[in-house]
């Protein structure tokens, strides 16, 4: 799964995040990553449980719980609290597989990392290189997004961000515990959730065929959901 989620935050939104993350202070980037990680991650991190950082997180999260893109492709269970990085004169992370299970810092909690998210915070004109480039089974595919959108993918997949050479990359990052946790098996409800929304918008939501495969994609879902 690779699915871009558009204008998660809006351009009034992204100069606040940016203007509080430009006053912030940070720290290295390996603080979150595990041990393969820590060998090929040079960037820059707001540490978990810093005030800016918690305080961003909670806008985001309240975004995306109204988004109805992002709850139909991920499925949420337990999102991980949005962290923050920054690159800049040459930084980058190597190639690297996040780790399957995280502890929630400050709290008794762990996830199973199903999906991976990257919110983009500078336009992408605006530095070079920065590229988080995600090991697919079509191949890899270079993602730099406009300022505000989001890019959700498994976080079982292989995956780097290219130097930035030029400029400022500011990101979110953050990982989920989907209700469903077969990668395949949450495409095609997304796929099937899609497809029953446009043919409520052309048919209407009385529509036999619309209540139909709505009920299809319930019965699905209590075949496979984890709760």
């Amino acid at each position: 799964m690779l699915i871009v989620i558009p204008k998660v935050l809006n351009a009034d939104e992204l100069d606040s995040f940016r203007t509080a993350l430009h006053a912030a202070e940070w720290t290295d980037g390996k603080a979150t990553a595990g041990t393969q990680s820590a060998a090929v991650k040079v960037n820059q991190q707001l540490p978990e449980l810093s005030p800016v950082a918690q305080q961003l997180g909670n806008r985001l999260l309240k975004k995306l719980g109204a988004h109805p893109l992002f709850l139909s492709a991920a499925l949420p269970k337990t999102i991980y609290p949005p962290l923050f990085n920054r690159y800049r004169g040459g930084e980058h992370f190597g190639v690297h597989v996040d780790n399957a299970i995280r502890p929630i810092a400050g709290t008794s909690h762990i996830i199973r990392t199903d999906l991976s998210a990257t919110l983009f915070l500078m336009e992408p004109d605006s530095y070079d290189g920065g590229e988080l480039v995600i090991e697919t089974q079509f191949g890899s595919q270079a993602v730099k997004l406009n300022a505000g959108d989001m890019v959700l993918y498994s976080a079982s997949s292989l995956h780097q961000v290219n130097a930035v050479t030029h400029g400022e990359r500011l990101a979110a990052f953050f990982w989920l515990q989907s209700l469903v946790r077969d990668d395949g098996v949450r495409q095609l409800l997304f796929d099937l959730d899609q497809s029953i929304q446009e043919l409520t918008q052309t048919l209407g939501q009385r529509h036999n065929e619309v209540v139909r495969l709505t009920g299809v994609y319930h019965n699905l879902m209590r075949r496979y959901a984890e709760v």
